[in-house]
């Protein structure tokens, strides 16, 4: 990733589309364009600077996650601009906590965001989630919730994890299955529809710096985001989908 990205933090395509991705980082409120494998991003500016931890993109908007659960919606039409005061921006849409991971789910206009560290899974390896429609003007209306439990996240894995706490989620557009990244815990779960963990693995500290993004392309090929340090840049990893025999 270009320098200005050393802080990736959440990717997504449009549409699944692989030709472009779309990045933020957590300091600036500012929405990343850039060919896959090139450092000619585009950048439209749509707040001011603060902790930006996710983007989704979904029918033609783009949608910004704050880590204090505010959500930031513009059209995607935008970022042809270096700066968007077209901007919507919904504040105490879920309970105060920390808030990395957002997915829109564009087939059924649903959008999922998940707590990294919530009151309310205090002392347990739950992670809670919200669930939006969302609305044709940018909006989002209340749609429910889900928990995410991984208190068999250290059998999994075979490594000892601690608290869970989860920094992106994205479905899998073949299996259907939900992929979570958390970078505290250096891990990726796997669950069903319904949030029901079927298996985890360690992500490993030497190809895996800090995964802090999820990503799928139609093809069903997975790409993580790492954030990067002094030694080494921030990237996008792509792994091949491979169906099953």
């Amino acid at each position: 990733m270009p320098d200005i990205l050393q802080e990736v933090s959440g990717i997504a395509f449009n549409k699944g589309k692989n030709d472009f991705i779309y990045a933020q980082q957590d300091e600036d409120g500012k929405l990343f364009k850039l060919p896959l494998g090139s450092t000619d991003e585009t950048v439209t500016k749509f707040s001011k600077k603060g902790d930006y931890e996710d983007v989704a993109i979904v029918n033609d908007w783009a949608i910004l996650l704050k880590s204090n659960g505010s959500l930031y919606s513009f059209p995607l039409a935008e970022t042809k601009n270096t700066e968007t005061t077209n901007v919507q921006v919904f504040e105490k849409l879920v309970p105060k906590g920390e808030y990395e991971g957002m997915f829109a789910d564009e087939e059924n206009n649903k959008l999922y965001l998940l707590c990294k560290a919530c009151k309310v899974d205090e002392d347990t390896k739950n992670a809670s989630g919200y669930i939006f429609d969302f609305q044709q003007d940018g909006s989002f209306k209340p749609a429910g919730n889900f928990v995410v439990d991984a208190s068999t996240l250290d059998q999994l894995t075979g490594k000892k994890k601690g608290a869970f706490n989860p920094s992106a989620l994205a479905i899998h557009p073949v299996t259907k299955e939900w992929f979570i990244v958390s970078s505290v815990n250096k891990s990726l779960i796997i669950t069903d529809a319904k949030f029901k963990i079927k298996g985890a693995y360690h992500l490993s500290s030497n190809e895996f710096n800090q995964p802090e993004g999820i990503a799928f392309d139609t093809a069903g090929n997975l790409y993580i985001s790492n954030e990067g340090s002094e030694t080494t840049s921030g990237n996008v990893l792509r792994f091949d989908y491979q169906k099953t025999k």
